[in-house]
């Protein structure tokens, strides 16, 4: 065991141990080893975290100019590009995912977010106001943004570094500190990113992170510490509620984006071949690991027969393997634990009467792949909504397909859910797709696409699915304060 690499802590610029000793072990889901262990973080590393990123709020970070504070976040970037291999590596090893979906998308967009983040503080103005005053003099009345102070980052596993540095890089740029408590299950790119911010010259303090796990522990506390000004989590609904109720203590703002049963609108007059693939991207992409992902599927009963036959084939043609494996295209789950929810499921969808188009299962893999956290892509018909299957979310490689008749029909069901983060919309028709838009209750709406992102956008979930927006100047308004400045003349 000694040999066993070791994951720490970052904290005011160093990487230290547990004080407790406690650690906790990181294992592989293509095959279940053992490939690290992590520190395991409790209140006396938070409470250092945090000391330390206030210390920082008032020292060198505080008081450098906005210029400098920007030019280091590119600086940032450039290093993770530099270390580019590095982190796909890590990101491969923590999620078992494809070599291509890390390498690029997941990684190079965490580099960008902290360009794009510092280039949009850098050129959004605030107001001004001239005002009458009975003397007739005047006033004079303008907006200064000023940095929150320590945020609390809570970053998920299924897209581990692009989700973090999504809420780290507008967090750094507006001056804020952070202390970040990534998922236990994909503790790595955090912790690398902590020899970046060291290599371009970040003060210690700016940047912290603290292993563990949420309830009772290392998260948990992190959101009750009376110096977190405000918090940030992205995760599953319950979570996020439990969160809400801890920062209420302190009256402290969230931003949250949470869970999601997100639903893909497929009419008649789509480009078929586009709509199967953008489908197949948005359900199973990640081994469905993803919050914006699709697991309600309606399909306008002309096309519907033909669809799930396509959506079937594209399914039962993917190629398990490693990452590094040419031509593997879809990965495991993240952890057994999963495993086991994602199976749950499938069985239950069978309980309660669906039709197994394919998948159910899991796959047959050879050699030490067996042991790991494999689960065949899965698609059903048949079932009402009010099955478990189509009202909860799994955040799994599954969905549902059901056949529409009209506009009116298919709102009325992609609207009837709790959740409301996103929607994807296939068609052909321009003014249909103006007002399916308008009509499903949601934050973000693809049309013929999905997961394409301007990150100047508003990003951010309705319903259950999540409080306020993110990306652009709308992150701005979240990770800094605007105070009004009153001149009289």
């Amino acid at each position: 065991m000694t040999d066993t690499p070791q994951t720490l802590h970052f904290i005011n610029g160093q990487f230290v141990p547990s004080a407790s000793g406690r650690r906790f072990d990181k294992r592989s889901p293509l095959d279940n080893r053992l490939l690290y262990r992590v520190a395991e973080g409790g209140q006396s590393e938070i409470d250092a975290a945090v000391a330390a990123a206030r210390a920082a709020l008032h020292g060198d970070w505080g008081r450098m100019p906005t210029e400098k504070r920007l030019a280091l976040l590119h600086a940032v970037a450039d290093g993770i590009t530099k270390r580019f291999d590095d982190f796909v590596a890590a990101e491969e090893a923590d999620t078992g995912q494809p070599h291509h979906v890390i390498a690029h998308a997941f990684v190079p967009r965490g580099a960008a977010n902290f360009k794009i983040f510092a280039d949009v503080v850098k050129n959004v103005p605030t107001e001004s106001f001239r005002m009458d005053t009975p003397d007739g003099a005047g006033a004079l009345n303008y907006a200064i943004r000023k940095p929150k102070g320590v945020i609390g980052v809570i970053s998920p596993w299924n897209a581990p570094f692009l989700l973090m540095t999504w809420k780290v890089g507008p967090a750094l740029a507006c001056g804020n500190t952070v202390v970040v408590k990534p998922s236990e299950e994909t503790p790595a790119t955090a912790a690398l990113l902590g020899e970046v911010m060291n290599a371009v010259g970040v003060p210690p303090g700016v940047y912290n992170v603290v292993h563990g796990f949420g309830p009772d522990a290392a998260g948990e506390q992190l959101t009750r510490h009376d110096d977190v000004a405000a918090i940030t989590f992205t995760g599953e609904t319950r979570t996020g509620a439990a969160i809400m109720k801890a920062a209420a203590d302190g009256i402290r703002d969230v931003s949250f984006e949470l869970g999601g049963k997100n639903a893909g609108i497929v009419f008649a007059d789509c480009d078929f071949d586009a709509a199967v693939e953008g489908i197949f991207r948005s359900a199973f992409m990640n081994t469905g690991q993803v919050c914006l992902g699709t697991e309600r599927v309606y399909v306008e009963r002309p096309l519907f027969e033909r669809f799930v036959a396509a959506l079937k084939a594209r399914c039962e043609a993917v190629k398990y393997g490693r990452p590094s494996d040419a031509g593997s295209n879809y990965g495991p789950l993240i952890s057994q634990e999963h495993k086991a929810k994602v199976l749950s499921y499938y069985a239950k969808a069978v309980a309660e009467g669906a039709t197994l188009v394919t998948g159910g299962g899991v796959p047959e893999m050879s050699g030490p792949l067996a042991e790991g956290a494999w689960v065949q892509p899965t698609i059903w018909t048949g079932l009402p909504e009010t099955a478990s299957v189509v009202r909860e979310e799994i955040f799994g490689p599954c969905c549902h397909i059901r056949p529409f008749d009209t506009e009116d029909e298919v709102i009325g069901l992609a609207n009837a859910n709790r959740y409301g983060l996103s929607t994807t919309i296939w068609t052909e028709n321009l003014r249909r797709a103006h007002r399916m838009a308008e009509a499903v209750d949601v934050g973000i709406t693809w049309v013929n696409s999905w997961f394409l992102r301007d990150l100047r956008t508003p990003f951010g979930g309705s319903k259950q699915s999540g409080i306020g927006r993110e990306g652009g100047v709308h992150s701005l308004e979240f990770y800094s304060e605007l105070r009004n400045v009153c001149i009289k003349l």
